[in-house]
């Protein structure tokens, strides 16, 4: 299968998992949905199911049990992040994906309750898996990995550096600062996918703290990667404004160590992550293939 075949193959998955469009709560359902199908890359959840097949024993119906949830949720606390990042607020952006964020369709107000109704059918949807798990490896593994979700999505990981991304806005952030900002915004969701894979997947403890490296080194990557297209892209390639960074009066990678730098970093960090990899599995596969097309992208 190729790559688009796989994204659509996930897609049908993740918004199987969406509330129906219904109710008294019609209309906040139809901003989360929104939010989730308008477009995306779904990074996190092929990387989750990449790295879940590196060790897993081929077994399609404990995929569908473990594994599809975690990927659903995924998505949803990625989207929920989204939401709130694009408002007024906190980025005041307009275009997502080349289509109007979630808030200028429904308004703030309706985005702000979308965002937590997306967060919380996220964990729903795992407490209903787990209910339906016999198996007490399964468990256990299941258990971790929500463990892993809610500690990487929480205040130790994205909120953490969601945090600290706002309150440095107009300030010139230490190199300390700057990598708690990327490791965490950015890179702990990516962590949490490729952990969360490796757990459901079976990978032994030392595999799981590999995993963590490639994760870490990526998320670094995926975010320098990503100031460097708000400076060199366009609105129509990436489908969002370009140099919002500046608009809001924030300090990157790219602004602070300069573009050069910014892409020898980037170079770096996505090699050693390559590497890493190989080293746990030298054949170079699906989470291989998925790692390379999203250390040389172009939007």
């Amino acid at each position: 299968m190729n790559g688009s075949i796989k994204k659509t193959a996930l897609e049908d998955i993740i918004f199987s998992f969406l509330p129906p469009r219904e109710g008294y709560g019609k209309r906040v359902r139809e901003a989360m949905s929104q939010a989730v199908k308008n477009g995306g890359k779904r990074i996190r959840p092929l990387l989750m199911g990449g790295t879940y097949r590196l060790f897993s024993d081929g077994d399609e119906e404990r995929e569908r049990r473990l594994l599809w949830p975690f990927q659903a949720s995924m998505e949803m606390i990625h989207s929920y992040s989204l939401v709130h990042d694009d408002l007024p607020a906190i980025d005041n952006d307009e275009l997502r994906r080349g289509q109007p964020t979630t808030w200028k369709l429904f308004g703030e107000g309706m985005a702000v309750i979308a965002g937590d109704g997306l967060l919380n059918h996220a964990y729903l949807i795992l407490a209903r898996a787990l209910l339906g798990l016999e198996e007490e490896d399964h468990k256990r593994a299941f258990i971790r990995s929500m463990e892993r979700l809610a500690h990487h999505s929480g205040v130790d990981g994205m909120i953490g550096g969601q945090t600290a991304d706002i309150l440095l806005t107009g300030k010139i952030p230490s190199p300390d600062e700057i990598d708690y900002i990327y490791q965490n915004k950015t890179g702990a969701l990516l962590k949490a996918s490729m952990g969360i894979g490796a757990i459901l997947g079976g990978a032994g403890l030392e595999q799981e703290a590999g995993i963590e490296k490639i994760a870490a080194c990526l998320g670094m990557a995926y975010q320098i990667r990503d100031d460097i297209l708000d400076v060199e892209s366009s609105p129509e390639l990436l489908g969002k404004p370009v140099l919002s960074d500046d608009k809001n009066n924030k300090i990157t990678y790219v602004s602070l160590y300069g573009m050069e730098e910014a892409k020898k970093e980037a170079e770096r960090l996505g090699q050693e992550a390559l590497e890493l990899l190989v080293r746990i599995s030298p054949e170079k596969g699906e989470l291989y293939a998925l790692m390379e097309g999203l250390l040389h992208r172009k939007k």
